[in-house]
C-alpha cells in the first residue's frame, strides 16, 4: 500500500469515524438558544470535519526502532510495516493518537468501528483486536506506562490499515482472476486533495466520503435493514401453487404477500386483508421491477419465487456485492458506459451522472460475457460480421451440409480458409447478425456492443442469448450520444450511415471507457434495492472466498 493511498485513507477514515452528535437532546424553546446548544452545534461541525492531521502535538515522540519491535510482537501486521513506517516518518515519529491530555477521542471511535465490523459487511475479526481493546481499557490507569502508550499508538495505526484494507480495499487482487473478474482494481492518488485538507481549517470539510464507490454504502444501509428483518425470525414460505392472483382477487395468499411486501418496504400500508387492491398492485409492480421481472402487477409463479427468497440469502447477496463494490472506481469524471450482466442493462453516464439506460442481451451461460473494461474507440456503421471460427465449426458447417444454398440465403460469403475451415463473413444489411452498427473497444476477448435484427429478445425478462457479445436495444441513441460533440455527425448522417449497406468505420475523437460488470444486488437511481439472479453462478464462489458466512 503506497503512502499516498495510505495517507488518504487515514484522513478520510477520521471523517467517517467522528459520530454525529445531538441524538436524544431535549427540544429547545422556539427562538431560544442556550450555551449548551451552541456547544452541541459546534461539536456537530467538528465531528463532520477533519481536526487537522490527527493529534496536532509534535513534542511527544518515539524511536523508529519501536515499530520493528512492534511488528515482531504482532507479526500479522507485517504487511503494513512499510506503510506504518512511512506514516510516522512524515510525522517525525510524533504520536498521532495522543495529545497532551492523553488518548484522543478518535481512538475510541476507531475501536467502535472495528468492534462493529460486521455492520461494514466484513464477517471476520481484525488481528489482535483483543489486545487493542485491553490497551484502550488500561489507558486511563495511572499505571499505564510509556511502553504501553507506544504499543497502543502503533496497534491503533496498524488496526487502521487493517480496517482500510478489509472495508475499503477488499480481498487481495490476486484472487480476482480466480473468479473471472478482469476489471483492473481501483487506483487512488489523492496527494493534492490530501494536502488541501491538511492545510485548511477543520470547518471547511463537513462531509467527505470514504474511498469506495457509492454503491458500497448504499448496499450497507440495506444490509442492516435485512439483518433486522432476519432477526425477527418469522419468515414463512408463501405457498401459492400454480395459481396467479391479480386485481380484485381474494385469497389467504394475498394476505401473506401483503405482509411480505410491507416488510420489504414496497407496500406502505400495514393493513393485511385478503383483497387484491390497487395499492397492492402498485407494490407488486415495484417489487417486480426491483427483481428484474415483468412489471405486470400480477402475482404469478416468478413473483412468488422471488418473494420466497429467505432474508439470509439476500444478506449473503448484499455482502457479496458490497465486496465487488470495493474493487471498482470511486468515481469517473468522463463519459462512460456500464453493462451490468445480471441486470441485462446498459447504463450511459456523463461525469458520474446517469444519462439513460437500455436493455441488452448478454452471453448464454455456456458463452459467458466476460467481466472486464476497455475504451470504446470505433463505430462501425453497416458492419460486416466476421463469423468466429468456433461458430463456423460448431454451427455453420452443419447448416451448410444440410442446405448448399445456406450462405447465399443468409447473405454470407467465404473469404478464405484457415486451419482447414472456411473463413465466413456476413455482408452488411438489415439481416446482418450485428444489425446496422457495432461499437468497438478493442480487447482480447473479441467482445463488442452491437445492434441486432432480433428485436423481440429485448422484451424477455431474462436476456442471456448471445455467444458472448452484447446486443443493445437502442444503438441509434448510443451513436447519437457518442457523436454528440462532433459537428460532422447529426441524426440524418448517422441514420444514413447505418443504412448505407456499405461498411464504414469511424474513429471517435475521444475514447469512452466501458465497464462490463457483474452485480446481482445494487441500488438504483430511485434509491431502491434491486436483486437479480446469479445467471453465471458467481456469487457462491465469491462468498466462499471472502468469508465463512454468518448472517
Amino acid at each position: 500500500m503506497n503512502f499516498r493511498f495510505s495517507a488518504f485513507i487515514i484522513v478520510s477514515f477520521f471523517m467517517i469515524l467522528l459520530p454525529f452528535q445531538g441524538c436524544g437532546q431535549k427540544k429547545q424553546d422556539a427562538g431560544k438558544v442556550s450555551a449548551d446548544s451552541l456547544i452541541d452545534r459546534d461539536q456537530n461541525v467538528w465531528n463532520r470535519s477533519i481536526p487537522g492531521s490527527f493529534s496536532s502535538q509534535t513534542k511527544s515522540r518515539f524511536d523508529s526502532l519501536e515499530i520493528r519491535d512492534f511488528i515482531r510482537q504482532y507479526p500479522k501486521f507485517s504487511k503494513f510495516e512499510e506503510s506504518i513506517m512511512t506514516f510516522y516518518s512524515h510525522r517525525n515519529m510524533a504520536f498521532a493518537w495522543f495529545d497532551a491530555e492523553g488518548l484522543i477521542e478518535h481512538a475510541d471511535n476507531l475501536t467502535d468501528r472495528i468492534r462493529n465490523l460486521k455492520s461494514e459487511g466484513v464477517n471476520k475479526e481484525l488481528p489482535y483486536f483483543q489486545s487493542l481493546d485491553s490497551l484502550i481499557y488500561s489507558s486511563d490507569s495511572d499505571q499505564f506506562s510509556h511502553f504501553q502508550k507506544i504499543k497502543l499508538e502503533l496497534i491503533l495505526t496498524a488496526q487502521y490499515f487493517a480496517f482500510a484494507e478489509s472495508v475499503w480495499g477488499g480481498i487481495d487482487a490476486k484472487f480476482l482472476k480466480e473468479i473471472d473478474w478482469n476489471l483492473p482494481r481501483k487506483k487512488v492518488s489523492f496527494e493534492e486533495y490530501l494536502d488541501s485538507i491538511l492545510e485548511s481549517p477543520p470547518g471547511n470539510f463537513k462531509e467527505v466520503k470514504a474511498p469506495v464507490n457509492r454503491q458500497h454504502d448504499l448496499l450497507k444501509n440495506f444490509l442492516n435493514q435485512y439483518r433486522v428483518q432476519a432477526a425477527k425470525g418469522h419468515w414463512l414460505e408463501i405457498k401459492a401453487g400454480s395459481k396467479s392472483f391479480e386485481l380484485g382477487d381474494s385469497s389467504e395468499v394475498i394476505k401473506q404477500v401483503k405482509l411480505r411486501l410491507f416488510e420489504l418496504g414496497d407496500l406502505k400500508d400495514s393493513k393485511t386483508d385478503q383483497i387484491f387492491d390497487l395499492d397492492l398492485q402498485n407494490a407488486v409492480k415495484q417489487f417486480q421491477t426491483r427483481h428484474g421481472l415483468k412489471d405486470d402487477g400480477v402475482i404469478g409463479k416468478g413473483t412468488i419465487s422471488e418473494l420466497n427468497v429467505p432474508y439470509e440469502q439476500r444478506i449473503k447477496q448484499l455482502l457479496v456485492n458490497m465486496e465487488r463494490s470495493r474493487w471498482i472506481p470511486v468515481s469517473v469524471s468522463t463519459d462512460y458506459l456500464v453493462v451490468n450482466i445480471p441486470e441485462f442493462r446498459l447504463h450511459v453516464y456523463s461525469a458520474d451522472q446517469l444519462v439513460w439506460s437500455c436493455n441488452v442481451v448478454v452471453g448464454k451461460a455456456i458463452h459467458k460475457t466476460v467481466i472486464f473494461s476497455g475504451d470504446l474507440k470505433y463505430i462501425a456503421f453497416s458492419p460486416y460480421w466476421n463469423v468466429p471460427q468456433s461458430i463456423v465449426k460448431n454451427e455453420l458447417l452443419k447448416d451448410m451440409r444440410r442446405d448448399k444454398n445456406y450462405l447465399q440465403k443468409h447473405n454470407m460469403e467465404i473469404t478464405g480458409y484457415r486451419d482447414g475451415l472456411p473463413e465466413i463473413r456476413q455482408k452488411p444489411g438489415p439481416s446482418n447478425s450485428l444489425g446496422l452498427v457495432k461499437f468497438l473497444f478493442p480487447n482480447s476477448y473479441n467482445i463488442y456492443l452491437h445492434d441486432t435484427p432480433s428485436k423481440s429478445l429485448f422484451n424477455e425478462s431474462a436476456r442471456a442469448f448471445s455467444h458472448g457479445c452484447i446486443r443493445i436495444s437502442e444503438p441509434f441513441k448510443l451513436a447519437q450520444f457518442l457523436l454528440r460533440n462532433d459537428p460532422s455527425w447529426d441524426d440524418t448522417s448517422i441514420n444514413a450511415a447505418m443504412n448505407a449497406g456499405v461498411e464504414r468505420i469511424i474513429s471517435l475523437k475521444e475514447k469512452t471507457p466501458v465497464f462490463i460488470v457483474y452485480f446481482t444486488a445494487f441500488v438504483d437511481k430511485d434509491g431502491l434495492i434491486n436483486f437479480r439472479k446469479d445467471i453465471y453462478d458467481r456469487d457462491e464462489r465469491l462468498a466462499d472466498m471472502i468469508m465463512n458466512f454468518q448472517p
